[in-house]
């Protein structure tokens, strides 16, 4: 019934991810499939991806999904957790009342609603007190507009959370969190803050010098040696990471050497780069780190349906690295200059030209994150993946980076 999920983020003003908002592939308009009210819940979950479950998808945080009309009325919300469900009334919908009654009978078992795409229009009146968030894309929110402005007072006065989507860009972020909104959805986080004049500090030498290691053919042990030795910490992150039990459930890894003899060069590599990328991350938010590691797992999959075999492991590191921009807030082009990747990769990670190798796979990322499910299904067929196999990767590369980040925090 379901053939596929994507999920984007949702951020507070920390920007931290706090829900996502799931869209369905097969769906009506991206929302939650309208069915028959006799339908069995317990078969459409199990005849669906969602039978991976919802909070494998959303690593446990709460899900936004677009109910549509018929849906909503036929109560189908009420067969999903309260607790970790937010309901988003779509924009398409007609208020009748039916559909009112139906929103205040799942508001009272517990659920939280939303409105999606709020428009500033009145039809929408009844439908406010019921409503815990309004979500108002970016392009509606101009402050000389009064309307704007006195609606945005007004839901402030009632309590109601404010979320401003398709915010692009950090300076959009900074001007609706001046606004009041404290919630946000977007691409934003993936931007750099430019900063001029800004170069790579000394203190990343040493993750300079990872990186390189990781991305030689051959593998050098004693260079290696040299860069742990100087910082004894890194031995000690290398080791949580590579005895993380999702990878490693077998033998426990106590130094570098058992490493390498254990795992061999090429994955030991893939654990030096990410140690590298989880260094960089500084005072950033850590979900910008989750996106980084799902990036990188997710190109390295994409690799083996291909039957790419490749040392060193260069879609991995691509995937990796691809928001090392926004980590340390330097324009990719000259941090490039920095790192010794191979002309293809730095080519994929400065124009992400999808008419490349690496360019395709780093672009099937970004469909991903944004849930565009048609330059998803163009991709497949160019890198030649079947599009069942690129979801199912994708769920495994949440799965891991979520495994992950608990080593990198």
């Amino acid at each position: 019934m379901i053939a596929h999920i994507a999920r984007q983020a949702i951020y507070n003003a920390d920007k931290n991810v706090v829900a996502y908002e799931l869209l369905f592939r097969d769906g009506k308009q991206n929302c939650f499939p309208d069915i028959s009210p006799d339908e069995a819940t317990s078969n459409m979950l199990a005849n669906s991806h969602l039978s991976i479950g919802l909070e494998n998808i959303t690593s446990n945080k709460i899900a936004f999904i677009n109910f549509h009309q018929d849906t909503l009325i036929h109560r189908f919300p009420t067969t999903l957790d309260r607790k970790k469900t937010v309901i988003e009334i779509v924009e398409t919908i007609e208020v009748t009342q039916a559909l009112v009654d139906a929103c205040k009978h799942v508001k009272s078992l517990g659920y939280t609603l939303a409105l999606d795409d709020f428009d500033f229009s009145d039809k929408w009146d009844t439908l406010i007190p019921l409503v815990t968030y309004i979500k108002i894309e970016a392009e509606f929110l101009h402050t000389e507009n009064p309307i704007v402005t006195n609606k945005i007072a007004e839901f402030k006065k009632l309590g109601i959370k404010l979320v401003a989507e398709k915010v692009e860009t950090n300076e959009e972020f900074e001007q609706f969190k001046s606004m009041g909104f404290t919630v946000f959805q977007g691409y934003f986080l993936s931007k750099p803050e430019m900063i001029q004049h800004k170069n790579l500090g000394a203190s990343a030498s040493s993750v300079m010098e990872l990186v390189g290691i990781s991305s030689r053919a051959d593998f050098d042990f004693d260079s290696l040696n040299k860069v742990f030795e100087k910082d004894v910490g890194l031995t000690f992150k290398l080791m949580r990471f590579i005895n993380n039990p999702t990878f490693n459930k077998r033998e426990k890894i106590a130094s570098l050497e058992h490493a390498l003899k254990y795992l061999g060069s090429l994955e030991l590599k893939k654990f030096i780069a990410l140690l590298a990328i989880a260094n960089l991350k500084g005072s950033k938010p850590i979900d910008l780190l989750v996106m980084s590691l799902v990036r990188g797992h997710f190109c390295k999959l994409q690799a083996e349906l291909m039957q790419m075999n490749q040392n060193p492991p260069s879609s991995f590191i691509m995937g990796l690295f691809s928001l090392v921009d926004a980590l340390i807030d330097i324009p990719m082009q000259k941090i490039t200059q920095s790192l010794p990747f191979s002309d293809e990769v730095k080519q994929a990670l400065c124009s992400q030209d999808a008419n490349t190798l690496y360019g395709a796979q780093l672009k099937m990322c970004i469909a991903f994150e944004k849930a565009d499910f048609a330059t998803i299904t163009q991709l497949s067929k160019q890198l030649k993946i079947e599009e069942t196999s690129l979801y199912s990767a994708y769920y495994e590369a949440m799965e891991w980076a979520e495994e992950m980040k608990k080593c990198a925090s």
